[in-house]
């Protein structure tokens, strides 16, 4: 363990480098989304799973905004927050998509309620809720930025390009669209945020890990949503 900070370049690729075990590309649901193998039932399932824990994310980003004493820091982060609510609003592109695999709207508005979301679901929404309002401010520019935000560019192009294979529309997957467009300088953006703010070499440690307990947390409610849906169809077939 030492006390002399890191380099910014060396500190950003180990930044980046954290969330690679655990990226969402490599998970055996993006897998089986990417090979055509997911029902449209099944990407329903998953959109709402995904609605429970971004519908709130404008009071999440909201949070970490008030507590950014810088005003670059903050017009970072103002642009994303304007880009989740302006022109589109991302919970409701989503909704857009959940209608399109045959949830309907106040299915998943309701999944709470019913019961139907998964622990890993609500674990990731407090996760995101914890990082923008009492986590050091490094570690939420890299939870949120980096270690989530930062895949989605490469993901969701992938989602995308399934999506249209099995008869969705563009406008149908706009949900992915804006995202891989919106995020595209997330990633930057948060980065920069993080070497500002993390000005203790126990900072830039804690930055990386949380990187990659973020990623895994990700990728745990990718492997929950999989067994609900994939895992449970193979059970049944047994």
């Amino acid at each position: 363990m030492t006390d002399q900070l890191m380099p910014k370049e060396e500190f950003f690729k180990a930044l980046q480098a954290a969330r690679t075990p655990a990226h969402s590309s490599g998970h055996p649901f993006s897998n089986a989304w990417k090979a055509g193998e997911l029902t449209k039932d099944d990407l329903g399932f998953w959109a709402m799973q995904m609605y429970y824990y971004i519908e709130d994310v404008t009071r999440m980003f909201s949070a970490l905004f008030t507590r950014l004493p810088d005003l670059p820091a903050r017009l970072l982060m103002l642009e994303n927050l304007n880009g989740e609510e302006f022109p589109d609003r991302h919970p409701d592109l989503l909704l857009d998509f959940a209608e399109a695999c045959g949830y309907t709207r106040e299915r998943v508005k309701a999944g709470y309620l019913n019961g139907e979301i998964l622990p890993s679901s609500m674990a990731m929404r407090s996760w995101i809720f914890e990082l923008a309002t009492v986590r050091e401010l490094s570690d939420a520019a890299a939870g949120i930025m980096i270690a989530l935000e930062g895949q989605t560019p490469t993901v969701y192009p992938l989602y995308i390009e399934a999506g249209l294979k099995m008869g969705f529309t563009d406008e149908q997957l706009k949900f992915f669209h804006v995202h891989v467009e919106a995020d595209e300088g997330h990633e930057e953006g948060g980065l920069e945020i993080c070497a500002n703010y993390a000005y203790t070499r126990e900072l830039q440690d804690r930055a990386i890990a949380t990187v990659s307990n973020a990623a895994r947390m990700r990728y745990q409610m990718l492997t929950s949503i999989y067994d609900a849906t994939v895992g449970s169809r193979q059970q049944a077939a047994e």
